[in-house]
């Protein structure tokens, strides 16, 4: 199958914008440079054509944007299926996860922010291919930082916090004062 590799510039390009969507919109795969949109494109038109479930699989090393590459995704999905303004259906799928977000993300010595959790996003279309939902799944990557944390990498960052806000008043409200004694 086709084969993306996102890389993170680190910083915010013009070749994400609803004018590139449209761009991308209707076009065939290799007719176009190639971009996450025309992998959406694809995947999106074979769904219609095809009515069968696609998928997408964004993989790369830590810190080479996944999670961005499928808000972009998500957010093409949303713009060509009519639903963008009506949902805002990328900002609500991402945004059904914090919990694990912040349990999970953790420094290692290649990323100040590196998650332990991998996602799988379900989107839901109905007959006119509208987005009418989605579904998130997380599962644990590395087992291994559970247990074990290398010289030089700190915690999940969730613990440093909750260490840090163990003295302010809003935190008997957490019902953790036992654990922070």
């Amino acid at each position: 199958g086709i084969v993306l590799v996102a890389i993170n510039p680190y910083e915010q390009l013009p070749i994400y914008e609803q004018d590139v969507i449209y761009a991308y919109s209707g076009q065939n795969m290799g007719d176009m440079d190639p971009h996450i949109f025309a992998v959406a494109e694809e995947a999106y038109k074979q769904m219609a054509r095809d009515e069968k479930n696609q998928s997408i699989i964004v993989s790369g090393e830590s810190g080479a944007g996944k999670t961005v590459s499928a808000k972009y995704a998500m957010r093409f999905f949303a713009t060509v299926g009519g639903s963008a303004s009506e949902t805002n259906i990328e900002a609500k799928v991402l945004a059904s996860s914090p919990i694990m977000e912040a349990i999970g993300n953790a420094k290692t010595t290649r990323n100040d922010n590196s998650s332990r959790f991998g996602k799988y996003i379900q989107i839901g279309f109905d007959k006119r291919y509208h987005i009418i939902g989605a579904n998130m799944r997380t599962y644990l990557l590395e087992k291994s930082r559970v247990v074990f944390q290398a010289e030089d990498e700190r915690n999940y960052h969730i613990f440093y916090q909750l260490c840090a806000s163990a003295s302010l008043p809003e935190f008997k409200d957490l019902a953790l004062s036992e654990y922070f004694d």
